[in-house]
Parts: C-alpha cells; structure tokens; sequence
C-alpha cells in the first residue's frame, strides 16, 4: 500500500538537488557555512545533529523559504516541504483538506484513499483535522506529502511523535518514493530508516566562533 501511496508520477526531468558552499546567518549569527552535497534521482541524505543546531534553517534554505547567507542551491524537480506546520485546513475533515491539495498538485482525489491508507489512517477520513493528535497530525503531513507529485521531499524531523509501527511505515513512504526516482532529504537529530542514505552530520559545518556577518 505504501508502494502505491508514494508513486511519484509527472516529474519533468531526472531528479536532482545539489547545494555548494552554503552558509545561513539568522539573528545576526552564522548558523553553518561550507555545506556542500550533490543528491540524484533515487538518493537520499540524512541530516543529522541535536535540536537548536540549524537543520530545520538548511531545510528552508534548500525550499526558498530563508535567503543563502552564501553559497547556492540547485534543484531538478518539484519540491514538497514537511516540517512542524501541518497546512492542513483545520475546520475540514482529513480527506476534504487533502482534497484541497491535490488539486492544486494536480493529483488524482481516488489517491487519497490510498495515501491515507498507507499512513494507516483511512478510518479518520471524516475526522475533521483540528482533532487529530500530534501523532495522527504527523501522519496526515505524510499522506500529503506523498500525494504532492513532487520529486524532491525535505522532511524536518519527520519521525517527531510517531510511534515504532509508524515509524516503519515512513520508512516504506520514504523507500517507495526513492524506488520511482524520486529524492529524500531529511533532517534528524534520531536515527531514520533511510537505507542506504548519505549522511551530513551539520555540527561538521558549523563555526567553533560564530562569525558576525559583515
């Protein structure tokens, strides 16, 4: 099911993400700098480190969503971004907010069913969003992602609030979408189940003085 789920489907070109040099500055200080990796269709990268270190900052730098301090980022493909917002309508049952994003992507409504299915929540299809646990809300980012289409996934601490069965079951999202030429970057300070995953531990990159930018 989880295979079915994740199908990645519409994707322009190969896959690609690769960044070079690149450095993030929040509140007047250098969080990183110097970051380099390359991740090519069916890759995946493990981004590791404790909480507070700036993973979830190099994750909204790679989506444009925090200016580079230097360096830069090149992308080959959609990307879908899974971090602690659930951007999922509050007052809607789960399957109508998910509806809401397919079309937007461009996905099929029929998936819905399945994608819930294989973050084991179909039973909560009518369930409206704003009485989901924080679990259950995690699991919902993960069938919205997985009906995204998009080819690059960034996934900030997706493991955060899932149990061991839901864990396992991220796992074979994560597989099935590297299996149909897709890409996984996630960021993590716990072990993830990303066989076979490149692994960036951030401490490597951050400054032993932090640099005040000129």
């Amino acid at each position: 099911m989880a295979q079915d789920a994740a199908q990645t489907k519409g994707f322009d070109a190969d896959a690609a993400l690769e960044c070079t040099g690149l450095a993030c500055v929040r509140g007047g200080r250098m969080l990183f700098r110097g970051v380099s990796f390359a991740l090519a269709a069916g890759e995946a990268l493990h981004v590791t480190g404790p909480n507070g270190l700036g993973k979830s900052s190099l994750i909204r730098v790679l989506a444009g969503l925090l200016p580079a301090y230097a360096g830069a980022v090149k992308a080959t493909g959609r990307m879908a971004l899974a971090d602690e917002k659930v951007a999922l309508d509050q007052g809607q049952p789960l399957g109508r907010a998910l509806a809401h994003w397919t079309q937007l992507d461009g996905s099929a409504d029929a998936a819905i069913a399945g994608a819930l299915a294989a973050v084991d929540m179909a039973h909560l299809a009518d369930v409206p969003v704003r009485f989901l646990s924080t679990g259950q809300r995690k699991r919902a980012l993960l069938a919205r992602i997985s009906l995204s289409r998009a080819a690059i996934w960034l996934l900030d601490e997706p493991a955060n609030g899932l149990d061991t069965a839901s864990i396992e079951r991220l796992g074979g999202l994560m597989a099935a979408h590297r299996a149909n030429g897709g890409i996984v970057l996630a960021a993590s300070h716990q072990p993830l189940p990303l066989e076979g995953a490149q692994t960036l531990p951030l401490a490597a990159f951050v400054p032993a003085v932090l640099d005040e930018p000129a």
